[in-house]
């Protein structure tokens, strides 16, 4: 599973069959570098997204009631946005999410950040998420 892919799951919720318990299957299938608290505002986000579509999720609305969302600068932060989600933020991880989503050059400059963070906006808004024109491009 790629960078985007885990942010959009965290946000959204997973697009599955209906389990019995769909709380542990969010927190089992986030990829790798998810920290404990990632997974469970995952968790928290699958809840929520579980009886809904996956078309018309309120980002804003579900990023906000995540838990550390009041400490956190994620709505112009790309490392933010993903320490919020659960996903480790090191350069590494940002660089694989810019080539996913079209960047073969990103070098981790600031400016870089924030045209990633705005590129992971304009992803999610395709996908489905309802998200404000302030945080698009």
């Amino acid at each position: 599973m790629g960078i985007f892919s885990a942010i959009k799951d965290a946000i959204f919720g997973k697009d599955e069959e209906p389990a019995a318990d769909p709380a542990s299957k969010a927190g089992a299938s986030i990829g790798a570098g998810i920290t404990p608290e990632g997974k469970a505002a995952a968790k928290a986000a699958s809840k929520e997204a579980a009886p809904a579509a996956m078309s018309g999720v309120d980002v804003e609305a579900r990023l906000d009631a995540m838990p550390g969302a009041d400490k956190l600068n994620w709505r112009t932060s790309i490392v933010d946005l993903m320490k919020l989600v659960g996903i480790d933020s090191s350069f590494e991880n940002r660089k694989e999410l810019a080539h996913e989503l079209g960047d073969a050059d990103y070098s981790g400059k600031a400016e870089e950040n924030v045209v990633l963070h705005k590129q992971v906006m304009n992803a999610l808004a395709q996908n489905g998420g309802v998200v404000p024109a302030k945080l698009l491009d």
